[in-house]
């Protein structure tokens, strides 16, 4: 059982600015990456495909959905305790990784607006998307007397590097997990309005639309390169990229599932039809996913996300450093372990079935 705050504190930087979480390997991160390599890819191959997705990103079909309409004008302080930590805890996270999309993609269109005018238009149109999208979650949290100051996190966050492959791989698949996990919810709660208790629901249809264009983008740039998936060092990267984002999935949906709970929505059968979903969608990309029909590879998935939350546990504990440090370890083993154990199931090849993909 989760004890419920009437009165939730959260850390600020000053008033009304809340300090960002913690970084950790499941928060969202900010990338950068060899941004030469990519000014040097030859897309003429793809060209047309591109095109016709960048001409989607500039009609900009949702140009007037982000309006703070009435029904966000009005006192949310009715919202307290556990709910109102567990709802900011959502828009902060979401606000993040909306806006380390905007960052990366900005540096990209500069960077490469003299060698690659094309792919410089297609990432201004996602930096235009993701800075709508941070901007309009941010907002919400106002609602709720906090806000991010994001000028702070562009100068205070960690740069992870990326090459240009891993950052494909990874856009692509965030892109389109996203879409999967913003339509679920809209679907869930327009079946069931007595769990609509803010209006920023009703925005994720149109919301998950920029996802899935902006998936198309990079599944259009990841099939002009065929070195990132016709040989099998590509399928094995592929295959470890799927099994990475499931399991960090998994276990962000298992840590916050008191979320998920308070509107309704059942977080084990949530994760999994994500993940299923997501999987399904991945072999229009992809040479190869990941075998979801297994009979473990759901269990598999839990172990990972229940020895997490033994290691959490571990962390916050009044235990002694040398006694964590001792004990961390056979807990990050056993992770690896249920991750290989995932990552060995022979997996599905998408090439062969792409014709009944729909």
């Amino acid at each position: 059982m989760v004890r419920s705050l009437d009165n939730p504190q959260v850390e600020l930087l000053k008033p009304g600015v809340k300090a960002p979480v913690q970084e950790t390997l499941l928060t969202p991160r900010f990338y950068t990456t060899d941004f030469d390599a990519l000014a040097k890819m030859d897309i003429s191959a793809y060209e047309t495909e591109l095109r016709a997705v960048i001409d989607e990103l500039k009609a900009d079909y949702n140009r007037h959905h982000f309006v703070r309409d009435e029904e966000f004008k009005q006192n949310w302080d009715h919202i307290q305790g556990e709910k109102r930590l567990a709802f900011i805890d959502f828009l902060e996270r979401s606000c993040t990784s909306e806006f380390s999309g905007f960052l990366l993609f900005k540096e990209l269109s500069r960077r490469l607006k003299e060698k690659q005018p094309l792919l410089s238009e297609a990432f201004d149109y996602l930096a235009r998307d993701e800075a709508r999208h941070a901007g309009f979650l941010n907002k919400s949290m106002a609602d709720f007397n906090l806000s991010l100051d994001l000028s702070y996190l562009t100068k205070h966050r960690t740069y992870t590097f990326f090459p240009p492959s891993w950052i494909i791989y990874t856009v692509y698949l965030s892109e389109k997990i996203g879409y999967w996990r913003y339509i679920l919810v809209y679907k869930h709660i327009a079946k069931n309005p007595e769990f609509q208790f803010y209006p920023l629901f009703r925005k994720f249809e149109n919301w998950c639309q920029d996802e899935n264009r902006h998936g198309d983008f990079f599944k259009a740039l990841l099939r002009s390169q065929p070195q990132l998936w016709n040989n099998w060092r590509a399928r094995l990267w592929i295959r470890f990229f799927l099994l990475t984002v499931f399991v960090t999935h998994t276990i962000t949906v298992f840590e916050r599932a008191n979320f998920y709970e308070m509107i309704g929505i059942h977080p084990r059968k949530y994760n999994n039809q994500v993940i299923e979903e997501t999987n399904k969608t991945s072999a229009r990309a992809f040479p190869v996913i990941l075998n979801t029909s297994h009979p473990y590879f759901f269990w598999y998935l839990e172990q990972c996300a229940i020895t997490n939350q033994q290691l959490t546990a571990l962390k916050d504990s009044n235990k002694s450093g040398i006694t964590k440090f001792f004990q961390r370890i056979p807990l990050l083993m056993k992770v690896i372990w249920y991750m290989l154990k995932i990552y060995l199931i022979r997996p599905i090849n998408a090439e062969a079935i792409r014709e009944t993909v729909r």
